[in-house]
């Protein structure tokens, strides 16, 4: 059976809404029309994708099961898309995504010398979106920053940095030598939880199992803008401190949270060999700045 892509993405938006009215204003079609193609997937598949009354939509197990296993089928989808646009038009180009506060500047220098006809484009990502960009084809390496989702990747650690809290300038934290994550554990976190275990599982214990308050934001500029406004602290790496600095918000080392690992990832399924050259090519910059 050859499973229709474009059944699979109206499916992912219903998942994703759980509300057919929703789901079918974001595909820019009618109601009905993304109805009768659900029954036709659930058909094609001999499985009933989502159970629905007159008050909820809500998957099923076997909903959920391709919830899961279809997200990184269209994102393949899309990469394959990108990659074969790119072939068709004649150029040759290679994508290096990185996260804030990391230089891939000489990395990118030595490639483009190698490679005169090699168009090198850059790519700034965030922690939501670090490997999402390799799964989608937006970029061929990700410079990520741990923990990540590391399914269908190749990583290979580059080196690891200490992390320190960013407090107003007049917060009771700001001036201290260091602290630690107990110090922070009830505080608005401006970071995801996730990116933080740590910090996540003192304020959960502190808090007796209570979900503790966070707000996550998409860039840097953001998260410090809402610290000098008293709204919260951030948690970053100390290469990211040192790049985005600012009179308002101070930058704290925090003892005991483990360093930050940063490490290059790609696909794990590619053998592109200017993959690999890269890869060696930003090994040796590391080692030579260490």
């Amino acid at each position: 059976m050859d499973v229709d892509l474009r059944k699979l993405r109206y499916f992912v938006a219903v998942a994703e809404e759980l509300h057919f009215g929703r789901a079918a204003a974001r595909l820019h079609i009618a109601q009905p029309v993304l109805s009768r193609q659900i029954r036709a997937l659930e058909a094609e598949l001999r499985a009933q994708l989502f159970r629905r009354d007159k008050r909820s939509t809500e998957l099923t197990e076997a909903g959920r099961q391709l919830l899961e296993d279809t997200r990184p089928l269209l994102a393949a989808a899309e990469a394959l898309r990108r990659r074969v646009a790119t072939a068709a038009r004649g150029t040759s180009a290679f994508t290096v995504a990185f996260m804030p506060g990391i230089t891939v500047t000489d990395a990118v220098r030595e490639l483009s010398s190698r490679h005169p006809g090699l168009a090198v484009d850059l790519l700034r990502t965030t922690w939501e979106d670090q490997t999402e960009v390799l799964h989608d084809g937006r970029a061929d390496v990700s410079v990520i920053r741990l923990p990540a989702d590391r399914r269908g990747l190749s990583v290979r650690p580059l080196f690891h940095e200490p992390r320190v809290a960013v407090v107003r300038t007049d917060h009771r934290l700001a001036g201290k030598e260091s602290v630690r994550v107990t110090d922070l554990a009830d505080e608005h976190l401006l970071n995801n939880p996730d990116a933080i275990p740590e910090w996540r599982d003192v304020a959960l214990e502190i808090r007796d199992g209570t979900a503790p308050r966070w707000r996550e934001f998409r860039s840097v500029e953001e998260k410090l803008e809402h610290v000098a406004a008293g709204r919260g602290i951030a948690v970053i790496p100390r290469s990211t401190s040192e790049y985005y600095t600012r009179p308002d918000v101070a930058h704290v080392p925090v003892e005991d949270l483990p360093p930050n690992e940063v490490c290059l990832a790609w696909v794990a399924t590619r053998r592109s060999r200017t993959i690999f050259e890269f890869a060696e090519i930003y090994a040796d910059v590391v080692a030579r700045s260490d």
